[in-house]
Parts: C-alpha cells; structure tokens; sequence
C-alpha cells in the first residue's frame, strides 16, 4: 500500500461512496472503525445534508474517513430527445400513480457549496466522480489537510487526474456498480469499458499517483490480484450492500443474490448516463430509448424510483450493483473488513509461496 495512504487506513480497502441513501454515516463508521475507509456520499443531498452526515460519521468514528462528490455537468442535453422520453415514461407514471420529475432541477448537484463546507470543516479524504475539480480546488483541499481522488475510466482521464493535482486515481473498471465515472459523456464510448485489471495496468503505466482499483471485486482475493497489478487499494460497493448497515433498500439488498435477477448491464434509462444494475423490466423497456441526458433524466425518474420503492416494485427500481453481485455476503461491515482482509492475506502469502518455489 502506498504510503500517503497508509495514514488513512490500516487495509487497502476503500468503502465505495455509493449514492441514493445506501453510504450512510453507520456504514462508512463500520467500515472505518475496521481499518478500511469509509466513505460518506454526498450526491443527490445539499450542503447541508452532507454536513449533517459528516457530523453524525464523526460522533460515530474517531478513524479517518470520505466524503464523495459530484461534479456539475456542463453539457446540456437536447431538450427534444428528453421531452420523447418522457412521453415514454407516462405510462409508468400512470401504473404507480405519481408524476414525473422536473428535468430541470438543476445541473449542478450542489457543488460549491459543498466544497465551501468542506473547505470549512475539512475531511480526511475527499473524492470526485464525473470530472475533475479545478487544480485551484484540488490544491485547496490539500492545503486544508484533505487527500484527494478523482475518478477515471481510462488512462488519458487518469493522466489528467494527475496533471490537475489530484493526490491518488480510482481507476473504475467497466465491471463496477452505479454510474461510471466518465469524465465525459457520449453515446459513441457506449460499450468501449475496460476492465479493472487491464485499466489497472494501463493507468500504472501512465501516471505516478497511487491508483485505488474498483469494479466488481468481492473477495480479498480480488483485491489482491489488483493490488498485483499496481493499485494502492481497492474500493468495494457492491460487496458492502448487503450489509446491515447499508442504508440500501431491503429489496435491493435481496435482489442481489435472488434467481430472479441473473446479470447486470450498463443502461441510461434511470439517469441518463451509463450505470451497472441489475437487469429488471424498467432497464429492459426503456434502456434502449433513453438519450444521453445526465442529470435530466436522473430528476425525471426520480418520483418513478421512489413509487416503486414504495410499492416494494424492484422491477421499477435502479438497483444497482457490480458485476460481482451473486458473492454479496450478509455480514456486518466491519466483519466483512475483517474477512476480506484475512482473504487478501491468505492470498498474497499463496502468491509469495508459489513465486518462491520457482
């Protein structure tokens, strides 16, 4: 593990900053507590529901800790294709009996003040997905005492990761849950993901920053094989899903390891932009005519997700996972830190072993 990271965590394992409610202050405390680290994550809430959320991780945890947010999007989407799109949707929103969202809703997602109050109040470890902060931010967050990430999904992004100051790269293999972290979006990149292993290799090549690994990796012995490949850490959501302290929906979590539910895919139906779930009848009806329109089309289902939430419909649902769901474990967090690092030493004393009798 690199050094700049071993201040933050005693095991090379990053708890994912999964959106939607699921990382809340008892999950990221859990898995800080263990000797992983935590993160808190801040899309979809204000300012001031982050702040609220780092005020309770912190009565909570002594241990270093995240916070994760979001970029604002810049490229506004074609108003037409949105409205075609909608008029898709009426039907859903006549079946659970709720209004669609206002695609209008803003494009920001809160982001300077957000940073305003993490400049205040500054936390151990800060990370940005969907673009990269100005250098001037990135540098400022440093200067308060904050390590910083940024997300990437390939090796170019990575490398501008590097030149704008970042401390470290998340390197989002394709096989990852939720939304990759594309710095930007386009139709065209559809179906050009890399896996984590060979994003890995690649972005170890082109920059010197650590790089922390993520996509579909569920056991120790994954984080290992990562870790072979030339990352610093790994970061875990889906595995940390199912755990009683996630503050994901109890059909998301069942969903994960139901027959009913076989794989997952990337679709634009929820939000718009590219995001792993697990294949239901709302991906399958309307991914195929979903445009490219982040966060438009995130703000238009929003009312449809939370009606079948309600409704306990998953088939309405967003939910999302990694490639690697069908190994979810219902463990605590911290047990889960535990086993995953008792996995990740069994593996790489076997991989010493077998080097050695060579």
């Amino acid at each position: 593990m690199s050094s700049v990271l071993t201040d933050l965590l005693r095991h090379p394992i990053v708890q994912a900053p999964m959106a939607g409610g699921v990382a809340v202050p008892q999950l990221a405390a859990a898995v800080s507590e263990a000797g992983g680290l935590g993160f808190l994550a801040a899309g979809y809430k204000t300012a001031d529901g982050m702040y609220q959320d780092i005020k309770q991780l912190r009565g909570l945890t002594g241990r270093p800790f995240g916070v994760n947010v979001f970029m604002p999007q810049h490229d506004q989407a074609d108003p037409a294709s949105v409205e075609v799109y909608a008029e898709q949707l009426a039907g859903e929103a006549a079946w659970y009996k709720t209004e669609l969202g206002d695609p209008d809703s803003g494009r920001d997602d809160g982001y300077d003040a957000k940073l305003a109050v993490l400049l205040d109040d500054p936390v151990p470890a800060a990370s940005f997905h969907f673009g990269i902060p100005a250098p001037s931010v990135l540098d400022s967050l440093r200067r308060a005492g904050t390590f910083t990430l940024v997300t990437a999904t390939t090796a170019e992004e990575a490398l501008a990761v590097q030149e704008a100051g970042a401390d470290a790269v998340i390197a989002q293999g394709v096989e990852a849950g939720g939304h990759q972290g594309t710095h930007r979006d386009s139709a065209e990149n559809d179906g050009s993901g890399i896996g984590v292993l060979s994003l890995v290799a690649q972005i170890c090549e082109a920059v010197r920053i650590p790089i922390v690994a993520a996509g579909g990796l569920m056991r120790g012995s994954q984080i290992a094989a990562v870790l072979a490949a030339g990352a610093s850490a790994a970061q875990l959501g889906t595995a940390f899903l199912a755990t009683p302290e996630s503050g994901a929906h109890p059909l998301h979590k069942r969903a994960l390891t139901d027959p009913l539910f076989v794989r997952t895919g990337l679709t634009r139906a929820f939000s718009g932009r590219p995001a792993r779930g697990l294949v239901n009848r709302f991906m399958r009806e309307h991914g195929p005519y979903a445009p490219v329109a982040y966060p438009e089309i995130n703000h238009l289902t929003s009312p449809l997700r939370k009606a079948a939430a309600k409704a306990n419909d998953p088939q309405g649902m967003a939910l999302w996972a990694g490639q690697g769901h069908r190994l979810a474990r219902e463990l605590p967090a911290g047990r889960l830190v535990e086993v995953l690092a008792a996995e990740l030493a069994e593996a790489a004393g076997s991989l010493a072993a077998r080097g050695g009798g060579r």
